[in-house]
């Protein structure tokens, strides 16, 4: 929720879910250098809250663990971007508007939080200006805010290839119960692309009749995420999380995205909650947070 006090100032709200890789498969490289990539994706009920309300002149602020990361960020906050990009498009429907950011989600964390909330932007833009724009018009505009906002702006279980604009729903992917678990350490992901030894990697090629949980869970652990060896190699801590969340019980644990967050997927959310008290007590100074990841079905 935005600051106590904050909450009834505003009209819209709308949630920017953590973006979870459960597999990343880099298959190629474009000539323009964009690197082309196979993922499995889904959306964590965890993440950033952003709050919308028209205003006398535009204005921006922020709350949140992480909220004083980003200030001062100006003009190349993502939020900002997609507020000025989507007004280009909708013209004088977009009078000004107050936004507010809670930002719970590490920065450069690999979970899509800058993407996520540029999305959420987005859709809680439309519904505040009463806007309407085509869906290829929607996409369009959030493939320019970057290769991530397109999957965030659909936040729900799906496959992307190619630089993340191709986008195939999975109505079958389960919901998990999940902790994720980052050392505050940010990774760049331009170095880890530029660490990465083989850009030409076995596609994701996912089985058509995957039934039920375990099914899925054999499924995601039988694929890969190929950022996870370069990050580990920048960041050794990414290499003790893992070591950690399996020693808690994780039946499945990777790095989602270009780190160094990686989750663990637990049995139930009563294991879930246990393995992260314990983390906890054992690294307070590191980001732990028990989430339910949602289902294909929503």
């Amino acid at each position: 929720m935005p600051d106590e006090g904050l909450s009834g100032a505003f009209s819209v709200t709308e949630e920017a879910r953590a973006k979870i890789n459960l597999a990343l498969h880099v298959t190629g490289q474009r000539a323009d250098g964009y690197h082309l990539l196979d993922m499995l994706v889904t959306f964590a009920d965890c993440g950033d809250r952003l709050s919308f309300t028209r205003a006398p002149a535009d204005a921006f602020s922020l709350s949140g663990r992480f909220g004083e990361t980003l200030a001062g960020d100006g003009d190349t906050n993502l939020v900002l971007r997609a507020r000025d990009l989507l007004r280009m498009a909708v013209g004088p429907l977009a009078f000004p508007v107050h936004i507010h950011l809670e930002k719970n989600l590490p920065i450069a964390s690999g979970i899509g939080g800058g993407s996520a909330d540029a999305a959420a932007a987005l859709r809680g833009l439309m519904r505040l200006w009463d806007a309407t724009l085509p869906v290829e018009t929607r996409a369009a505009l959030a493939l320019q805010l970057g290769a991530d906002v397109p999957m965030c702006l659909e936040s729900r279980p799906l496959i992307a290839r190619g630089i993340g604009e191709q986008i195939e729903a999975v109505p079958d992917l389960p919901a998990f119960a999940m902790l994720l678990a980052n050392p505050l350490k940010g990774v760049s992901t331009p170095e880890v692309f530029r660490q990465l030894t083989t850009k030409n990697n076995p596609a994701l090629n996912l089985a058509a009749d995957l039934a039920g949980r375990a099914d899925w869970l054999a499924a995601i652990g039988a694929a890969r995420n190929d950022l996870e060896p370069p990050a580990r190699d920048l960041v050794p801590e990414i290499a003790a999380i893992s070591a950690m969340l399996r020693a808690r019980g994780a039946l499945l644990t990777r790095m989602s995205g270009s780190g160094a967050t990686c989750f663990g997927i637990f049995s139930t959310m009563a294991a879930a909650q246990d393995a992260a008290t314990a983390l906890h007590a054992e690294r307070p100074d590191w980001y732990f947070q028990v989430t339910e990841t949602i289902s294909g079905g929503m």
